[in-house]
């Protein structure tokens, strides 16, 4: 019986045809980066296959990041992922694409484009109003008054973002209890997780001049998972009046593959209903049944191998499409390449919190050294398919020094 080949997939295998996401890879035999699309349990070599099939972006496919298709825009991201399908699934280019399919096993991944700056939302009601009553068990309203008008959020670290499987090291810095009569330093004894989503801007914009919510679409280019490791100690001493600092910017880890937006049409969906009027560059009121702008993207969160939470990315308050035009409403420019990520995302129930801190309420325990984090989600595709979002995974490596 003839061996089966890895371009003929199962109808409904989460990265198959409907979904294509992109990465960076090396193998032994070539440590040379180049870009590669997923395909199965199967890396396609993107370069050699557009040289092989005489493709018109050959040039921006043989980049060693995704930088430069990224910078494109829609119309190009739109035609190569048109060619990228047919060159796996249309019959007269079988013979040139099988050789240039790499087992997965195989392929080294590394970040899969540059970052150019990194910012952080807390878009989830369920993960501020939980948080909000841990640390303010007195206040009338979990909620800070400007919650329900705009999506809150930092600037992080872009030095710092990791691909997914690297070790991260856990932080050290100044933490003070309320027993404590001074701060002490040493390595954080409250390092915890935070499951997020994060979005990937290709085009840039010009600086003074916003983005519309409506032209998401034309900037950002798609999504990866991503785990904003944080050492909650360290950023109760520090976080008042300026907010995160190097209780974040240590480590955030993304995954390998950036899924393009044009893969989760079908998991499009109607974000949470708004309490509160909207200002007109956010209000998404009329969109909402017609064109919304959640997603429907299903995250399971375990530690050391044991599932610990399985949160809902649709029921995130505050949309990607809305944060990118909070983000910009200044006239802060976009750049190819930044990141920006949805913050915790949490549900309503026990079984849906996308940190440790909301899952024991506080308590801990927290992460140990040693303990190892995967961050794994799938989403709706066409037809009854999923669409596969990868995973990302790091362990706690002990403190330096």
């Amino acid at each position: 019986m003839p061996e089966r080949s890895p371009l003929d997939l199962p109808e409904d295998h989460p990265f198959g045809p409907h979904n294509l996401p992109y990465g960076v890879f090396t193998t032994p035999a070539d440590p040379r980066p180049r870009l590669g699309v997923r395909y199965g349990d199967h890396v396609l070599d993107a370069s050699a296959a557009a040289r092989a099939t005489g493709s018109p972006h050959a040039g921006l496919l043989a980049a060693p990041t995704l930088n430069p298709l990224l910078a494109a825009g829609r119309p190009t991201w739109q035609a190569v992922r048109a060619e990228v399908r047919a060159w796996l699934t249309a019959p007269e280019h079988r013979a040139a694409v099988t050789p240039l399919l790499v087992p997965l096993a195989e392929a080294t991944m590394h970040l899969p484009f540059e970052v150019a700056d990194y910012v952080d939302f807390y878009a989830s009601e369920h993960h501020a109003s939980n948080v909000g009553r841990i640390f303010r068990p007195d206040a009338p309203d979990p909620l800070t008054p400007n919650w329900k008008h705009l999506p809150i959020g930092y600037h992080g670290r872009a030095g710092t973002v990791v691909v997914s499987g690297t070790d991260i090291t856990r932080p050290s810095g100044q933490r003070k209890t309320p027993a404590d009569a001074a701060p002490v330093f040493g390595p954080s004894t409250r390092l915890d997780i935070e499951a997020e989503v994060a979005f990937v801007v290709g085009a840039p914009s010009a600086q003074g001049a916003p983005v519309a919510r409506g032209d998401f679409r034309e900037h950002v280019f798609g999504l990866c998972l991503l785990n904003d490791w944080s050492a909650r100690d360290l950023q109760a001493w520090e976080y008042v009046p300026l907010g995160p600092f190097l209780g974040k910017s240590f480590a955030t880890s993304v995954s390998a593959w950036v899924t393009p937006l044009e893969a989760l049409e079908s998991a499009r969906v109607a974000p949470p209903a708004r309490t509160h009027q909207l200002l007109p560059y956010l209000d998404d009121t009329a969109d909402a049944q017609d064109a919304p702008d959640g997603l429907d993207l299903r995250l399971e969160v375990a530690i050391n191998g044991e599932t610990v939470s399985r949160p809902p990315f649709a029921a995130m308050y505050w949309t990607a499409a809305q944060q990118l035009a909070h983000l910009t409403v200044n006239g802060a420019s976009l750049r190819t390449g930044d990141l920006y990520a949805s913050g915790t995302v949490s549900g309503p129930e026990p079984d849906q919190l996308g940190c440790l801190l909301e899952l024991t309420a506080g308590k801990g325990p927290f992460l140990a050294d040693g303990d190892e984090v995967t961050i794994t989600a799938w989403a709706p595709g066409p037809d009854g398919t999923r669409v596969g979002l990868g995973e990302v995974t790091g362990r706690i490596a002990p403190a330096i020094g």
